[in-house]
């Protein structure tokens, strides 16, 4: 039996909007924790795909940067990546009713979070946004077969969010945003570890830029912990921790939500919380402000929503560092 566990983020570049790191915890029956990570894509091709191109009308895991806004011509940019959030939710639900969240406030709830507290977030937004809802309990219906057929359960789904304020305060107490990125990962570390009691996780993060050494990190994380470094070489950096909580590997690994499936569902999550959030903050300044474009919140287009937002925020008094990313 293997515990397996992917995290990934979404909106690190962006000056707007909040980052949103994702975690997903999966138990595999069958599978040697010394033969490495396992072929899940293979084991749950009856439901899940790898890709858009092999997809055949099933959910797709990919990284969620070639999920969102497909360029088929068809359908809401966001279906994508719902119907893969949506469908493994629902899935790992242990009522029958197979639930699809009413609405995004639910959804974070659901996966542990909140919006942040910033008038720009307020406003839900109802649920599916770019998918027919009896169509994701059948989808979710269908999964939870295949899953239990492939002797694969998925323990834990979470997401973190940082918005513009607690990411500027974070980069002026640690000193950069990488840090405060990856600050943000341990503690779905630390999830999926409470997620697994007396049990041994392998977590695998996407590697944080070109760096290969994170022990002195893991060693502040968790004070008092051994942690041993089972390899640092460029493709993959591995780690084993052990405290009174018991043992975990973490791994940091190059393309790893094109390698580990939890990776890549993980990115979605990320990814999906975002863009629920910039619906809100689109909507909420919308409404004072008609007309104006959405934004996705990247620096060029970022910067012509900020001129286009000046007078409401003046007007409202409202704090432009707990908006705009200093970095």
């Amino acid at each position: 039996m293997l515990l397996y566990a992917g995290i990934d983020e979404a909106g690190y570049g962006p000056m707007l909007g909040p980052l949103c790191v994702g975690m997903v915890l999966l138990r595999v029956d069958g599978a040697d924790p010394a033969d490495g990570a396992p072929p899940l894509w293979d084991r749950l091709e009856a439901m899940v795909a790898r890709n858009l191109r092999e997809a055949r009308g099933r959910i797709v895991v990919d990284d969620s940067k070639r999920l969102k806004g497909a360029r088929d011509a068809r359908g809401h940019p966001l279906r994508h990546l719902e119907r893969g959030v949506l469908g493994f939710l629902a899935a790992s639900d242990p009522a029958e009713a197979l639930s699809v969240p009413e609405d995004d406030a639910a959804l974070l709830w659901r996966l542990g979070a909140s919006p942040p507290p910033r008038p720009w977030y307020e406003g839900r937004v109802e649920l599916p946004v770019g998918n027919d809802a009896g169509g994701l309990r059948i989808d979710a219906a269908r999964l939870r077969r295949t899953l239990a057929d492939a002797g694969v359960t998925v323990v834990a789904m979470r997401v973190e969010l940082v918005d513009a304020a607690e990411l500027n305060a974070g980069v002026a107490r640690a000193g950069s945003k990488s840090a405060v990125n990856l600050e943000t990962a341990l503690r779905l570390v630390e999830a999926a570890r409470r997620a697994s009691p007396g049990e041994h996780p392998r977590i695998i993060l996407d590697r944080h830029g070109g760096r290969t050494r994170y022990r002195e990190e893991l060693a502040r994380a968790w004070p008092g912990a051994r942690v041993d470094v089972v390899a640092e070489d460029p493709a993959l950096s591995r780690y084993r921790l052990e405290d009174a909580a018991g043992p975990a590997t973490i791994s940091f690994a190059q393309e790893a939500d094109g390698r580990h499936l939890p990776v890549a569902l993980a990115s979605m999550i990320a990814k999906y919380a975002r863009e629920l959030l910039m619906t809100r903050m689109n909507r909420w300044f919308a409404g004072h402000r008609p007309g104006l474009a959405p934004t996705a919140g990247y620096v060029t287009d970022g910067r012509r929503y900020l001129a286009e937002i000046e007078p409401v925020l003046r007007e409202l008094r409202l704090d432009e560092d707990a908006l705009v990313r200093r970095t």
